[in-house]
């Protein structure tokens, strides 16, 4: 094995296409559902998306080409690095060998823009002037705005009011490459005055979010506006997997097959997908292999949450997804890990756990600013609060190829850094943070929104 501890690609190395995992799914899930109960035509979401992502959304091909223009703008960071963390590794006198992919070298910091700068080009060939979304921590609201500002588009972002409040400097962010950033719920949407009315001092959700970001899009009589999703959706986790697909050629040079243990944070589902599909394509085809989407214990989509359909955001107005959900009327708790909030899980990770091929697990707030602490201290670099979640996990794995005495290759996806989430570890540092699992009456209670829609009728 190599010695290193960056390994780089070259430029012409970067993939030229995406990998869309449904085709090599064992089953597939059930469909997108519209008011009347029935499997939603594609031209429904047009007024929310151009067709030409809705034609993505739908795809049954294997492998879609990423448009040379797209490229053009992704080389500005891609290929990213893949680092052994040697330093973590030493530290823990662990026989594992722990592999990351850099997502933190982005323009914006985190792997979102892989999909903002599609979705914004896309959106432009399609001749749409505006695009509107939510963001939790900030991140996705902050790499749209990057990327509508590059290809020239309006960008208007609703950003989760809790995390408005914790995180100011990612507004500012999105405001140097000229979008508008509100907090959510605002009194500029229906959806947001009607929240504020009942609970006016609600932390917001990205349900709450989206709902006022839709509205806003399909409420442009000019047509010119479209919304834009930051996860959850199956086109937005198919321009994630550039970042598996550099990482397979990466393993490659640094002499690692397959790795053991694939390990992402899960809010939505796009950072964990991007960086597994690929992976998963070999174990579904018999390779052995442990992959693990976490979570926060505030927020137990994955691992206490019922498999059913819901809405994808608060106001009921997306399609019905079938997914791991904690019910659209789902408000979380004001933890740090923003991107980590949101009360429903992709289709496609629901499917993959529905199937048994991925093993979710959750993890409390303070082991994670533990290991994100550790990881500071040894490796050097402050990752997002989100980010931790899958330290944590790698920090667990680690250990356990210790006890076992195995030696492990162990990847993970460096979602992002947090420099722009010092708040966080400020009030960590100062014994601020405390853990909190959601109570089950509240759980019970959140569910109560899902009762009387259709049960998924799948394997």
């Amino acid at each position: 094995m190599s010695d290193d501890v960056k390994i780089f690609l070259n430029e012409e190395d970067i993939p030229k296409q995406w990998y869309n995992i449904v085709p090599d799914l064992p089953n597939q899930p059930p469909p997108p559902l519209g008011p009347d109960g029935k499997p939603i035509k594609p031209e429904m979401l047009s007024k929310v998306f151009p067709m030409n992502l809705i034609e993505q959304e739908v795809s049954q091909e294997r492998w879609i080409d990423i448009p040379e223009e797209i490229l053009e703008i992704l080389y500005r960071w891609r290929p990213t690095p893949l680092r052994r963390a040697r330093y973590l590794e030493k530290y823990l006198d662990t026989p594992a060998r722990i592999y990351y992919k850099d997502e933190s070298f982005s323009p914006p910091g985190s792997h979102k823009p892989n999909t903002a700068v599609a979705q914004a080009w896309y959106n432009k060939e399609f001749g749409i002037k505006k695009l509107t979304t939510e963001t939790g921590a900030g991140q996705w609201g902050s790499a749209l705005a990057f990327s509508c500002k590059l290809l020239g588009l309006g960008c208007k972002v609703y950003m989760v009011r809790i995390s408005f409040d914790q995180k100011p400097l990612r507004k500012n962010m999105m405001q140097i490459w000229d979008a508008n950033c509100i907090p959510s719920p605002s009194n500029e949407t229906k959806v947001g005055r009607e929240v504020l009315e009942k609970t006016p001092d609600t932390p917001g959700s990205l349900g709450i979010a989206i709902a006022e970001a839709i509205e806003e899009a399909i409420s442009d009589e000019s047509g010119e506006t479209r919304y834009s999703l930051g996860s959850v959706l199956n086109h937005v986790l198919l321009h994630q997997t550039i970042i598996g697909l550099e990482a397979k050629k990466q393993l490659k040079i640094a002499g690692e097959s397959n790795p053991d243990i694939v390990i992402g944070c899960c809010g939505g589902g796009s950072n964990f997908a991007g960086l597994s599909f690929p992976f998963l394509y070999d174990k579904i085809n018999g390779q052995e292999m442990t992959i693990i989407p976490t979570e926060p214990t505030a927020c137990p989509t994955m691992t206490r949450a019922p498999y059913s359909y819901d809405f994808g955001d608060s106001a009921g107005q997306t399609p019905l997804l079938a997914m791991y959900t904690l019910g659209h009327s789902f408000v979380p708790p004001p933890i740090h890990a923003g991107g980590l909030r949101y009360h429903g899980m992709a289709p496609l990770v629901s499917q993959g756990i529905k199937d048994g091929l991925l093993e979710p697990r959750s993890l409390d707030q303070v082991k994670c600013y533990e290991s994100a602490l550790l990881w500071a201290r040894t490796e050097g670099y402050i990752c997002a609060p989100e980010t931790s979640h899958a330290i944590a996990c790698v920090i667990d794995e680690a250990k356990k190829a210790k006890e076992e005495g195995k030696e492990k290759v162990i990847l993970f996806n460096y979602s992002g850094h947090g420099l722009m989430d010092l708040a966080g570890y400020e009030k960590f540092l100062s014994n601020e943070l405390v853990d909190f699992s959601l109570p089950e009456e509240d759980l019970k209670k959140s569910l109560k929104s899902i009762e009387g829609l259709p049960k998924p009728n799948n394997k």
